[in-house]
């Protein structure tokens, strides 16, 4: 299935789900589909309380594995919340995987100051220098593992302007998100730094779509926290204290986009779970 077709059912999802009519599309008779790292029954969950969809429309697909993706918001009664999606499609046009991370701020989202929805995507949409599938993953799974108890050692390639958004907010190159002092820095001096060390483990890693032409990798996975750290000491010496002191997991879908051998842009959407939760996707 080519990626005009994959858009295509894209398009129809979202129309469905804007007017909450999950039983206009074209399920598998064992589809799966997942809100927030839960099985549901499509038409469960955010197709009852939807009542519109924000501007912004960040799409990718993969027609070697028949997976479409996008970035976007919807809209309920309490608030607009960032989500990501992510469909697999069958041989037969057929929606057979639906997973959706939804970011809503009044539940369990990771809530930042600052300007959450933009009418644009940040994350440039052309095409890129080629490089192989294999290249591309292990560059997404090499953040994976620079993040992974995060010392100041880089584990993937960055480039000099990457930036990172996180729950709609932008994390990196952003002196105005004085909540953590270090967001006015880049993606790799951040890493060097060792900021994150409190990051215990990126468990149940997946990279379900990649988007060749465009140099997209989309990963779902779990970081885990102990909440153990306390205070801690950079790499620069200086000491940090850590923002995460309870038990808990945060559950991501996150974007990259990979050009010329190095990250360049990262968008992720992620939301708390309970500490070590499974993921019914890696269920046989």
């Amino acid at each position: 299935m080519d990626r005009a077709a994959l858009y295509g059912i894209l398009d129809q999802f979202l129309a469905a789900l804007k007017l909450r009519d999950a039983g206009s599309l074209p399920w598998a008779s064992a589809v799966r589909h997942s809100e927030n790292n839960v099985m549901l029954e499509p038409g469960d969950g955010v197709w009852a309380t939807n009542t519109g969809l924000g501007d912004y429309d960040l799409r990718f697909a993969d027609p070697v594995t028949g997976q479409v993706g996008w970035f976007g918001s919807v809209i309920e009664p309490l608030e607009e919340s960032a989500i990501c999606l992510r469909l697999g499609i069958n041989q037969a046009g057929q929606i057979a995987e639906a997973e959706m991370v939804i970011v809503r701020d009044s539940e369990y989202g990771m809530a930042l100051p600052g300007k959450r929805f933009w009418d644009k995507p940040r994350l440039a949409a052309e095409p890129v220098a080629p490089a192989s599938r294999q290249t591309l993953l292990e560059l997404a799974d090499g953040y994976f593992s620079t993040l992974q108890l995060n010392d100041g050692t880089i584990n993937t390639r960055f480039a000099p302007d990457c930036n990172r958004v996180e729950n709609g907010v932008q994390t990196t190159n952003n002196p105005e998100l004085t909540l953590f002092h270090w967001a006015s820095m880049g993606c790799e001096e951040q890493f060097k730094l060792g900021i994150y060390r409190y990051d215990d483990r990126l468990r149940g890693r997946r990279f379900p779509l990649v988007d060749e032409e465009r140099g997209l990798v989309f990963a779902f996975g779990f970081i885990d926290h102990s909440g153990r750290l306390g205070r801690y000491q950079l790499a620069d010496g200086t000491w940090n204290n850590s923002p995460i002191r309870r038990p808990h997991s945060f559950y991501l879908g996150e974007l990259f986009k990979i050009d010329h051998g190095m990250i360049e842009a990262i968008e992720a959407n992620f939301i708390s779970v309970p500490y070590h939760m499974p993921s019914p996707w890696d269920a046989a």
